[in-house]
């Protein structure tokens, strides 16, 4: 066995949905998240093996891994997923926290002694309960929004308890999952007629096996710190915009951002602040929180995220040390507490797009466009037949505006080749 095995798993992409029809989008991210990953981790001589679900095998060739597995739909996934730890040196997952997923794939690297370089069980139990996270930061004293888990009788969510905490609260609310990652099953909720609607038509999209929580709306700019964890305060990587859309059903969904944020450096100062009250040392390795800057410069903490994030994307593109050196770092050696200054700027959206050309093979128009537009790190991807396309980018500039414009003139190179965008950020 190599002594620098490296065993890279993404949920969406390795298999762990394997059984089910999934949206391209999901894919998109996913596989975004997969190849720039091995692709740093390769730049450090690491030998890399990896899952990959056989419905996008077409994909492979641009994974930089040694070895890829296939997984098909009469696969154990996680049959397949132990058989890789077993065989690696180190372990490095992406993967959602909800239903344990997360917790129970790292919970099975650790059975097996091996190397693990995404973040540990206890971090991940924190970042995967809100509640508990809001708890958590209450008690150190800092901002968060008013949370409450709404209680359940046997299967059946309580409305008289978010009808009275609505009118308690006075404020625009949010319904999620206790355990989701992203902008995942968000509801979002202005005026009592809204939440009533919800509750009497649409109440049933709510998962009855899962948790859900009531959260006060925070209005501000959505931002998050993307951070290397250590045995003290971690180490910020950037600080990044985020685009959440909120859809006609009253939904949010996560479209992408950009990184580094204006006034990155005075917000730096505050987010520093906010970082020294608490003790993230249960959070050795790459991880994300997600908070509000207010208008008045207060900042809400929202979520802390235990694993990659889409982020990772532009981070790698703004900073000129390799993120996978601090990760690997942070775990084996540690690392120094010093600042990091990002040099360029990068804007990382996904893409919803129809295609409108004359009839291709989807890997004769994957290969020709990921060819000719370096900034597209999820080639085109389109499941089934469709004509609809999901495909991920990530600009490397200097300035906002270099990065803005640039991708004005990716789609323009899309639509000369058929593609019209449906949904960007």
């Amino acid at each position: 066995m190599s002594t620098k095995k490296l065993f890279v798993f993404e949920f969406i992409t390795g298999g762990g949905l394997n059984q089910e029809s999934i949206p391209s989008s999901l894919f998109c991210e996913g596989y975004g998240m997969l190849r720039t990953i091995i692709q740093d981790f390769k730049q450090l001589k690491f030998e890399i093996i990896t899952l990959l679900d056989e419905r996008i095998a077409l994909f492979s060739e641009w994974l930089e891994a040694d070895r890829i597995t296939f997984i098909s739909a009469a696969d154990n996934y996680v049959q397949k997923f132990t058989e890789l730890v077993q065989q690696s040196k180190y372990c490095f997952i992406i993967a959602p926290e909800f239903s344990n997923i997360l917790y129970d794939l790292t919970k099975i690297v650790k059975a097996n002694f091996k190397n693990l370089l995404s973040i540990d069980l206890e971090g991940i139990t924190l970042g995967t309960s809100k509640i508990r996270t809001y708890e958590y930061l209450k008690t150190s004293g800092l901002h968060a929004p008013i949370t409450y888990l709404i209680p359940k009788d046997k299967n059946d969510f309580n409305t008289d308890f978010i009808y009275k905490k609505f009118t308690e609260i006075s404020r625009p609310i949010v319904i999620k999952p206790n355990d989701g990652v992203g902008a995942e099953a968000i509801y979002y909720f202005e005026t009592e007629s809204e939440l009533t609607s919800f509750l009497e038509h649409s109440f049933d999209a709510l998962d009855s096996q899962r948790d859900y929580i009531l959260q006060e709306f925070i209005n501000g700019e959505d931002l998050s710190v993307s951070l290397i964890g250590t045995s003290s305060i971690p180490l910020i990587l950037s600080i990044n915009s985020q685009k959440i859309s909120l859809n006609k059903n009253r939904t949010a969904e996560y479209m992408g951002g950009a990184t580094p944020i204006k006034n990155h450096d005075q917000i730096i100062v505050k987010i520093q602040e906010v970082l020294e009250k608490l003790d993230l040392s249960m959070f050795k390795g790459y991880f994300g929180v997600d908070f509000i800057l207010r208008t008045d410069g207060t900042i809400f903490i929202i979520d802390i995220n235990p694993r990659l994030t889409t982020s990772y994307l532009g981070i790698r593109n703004i900073l000129t040390i390799n993120p996978a050196q601090l990760i690997y770092q942070a775990q084996t050696e540690g690392i120094e507490n010093i600042p990091l200054i990002p040099s360029y700027h990068s804007q990382f959206l996904r893409l919803e797009l129809d295609f409108k050309g004359e009839t291709k093979q989807q890997g004769d128009i994957s290969n020709e466009m990921i060819r000719q537009i370096p900034e597209m790190i999820t080639p085109l991807i389109s499941l089934g037949k469709s004509t609809h396309y999901s495909c991920l980018l990530a600009t490397k500039t200097d300035n906002p505006d270099a990065s803005s414009n640039r991708i004005v003139d990716i789609i323009k190179k899309l639509s000369e080749n058929g593609l019209y965008v449906s949904k960007s950020n």
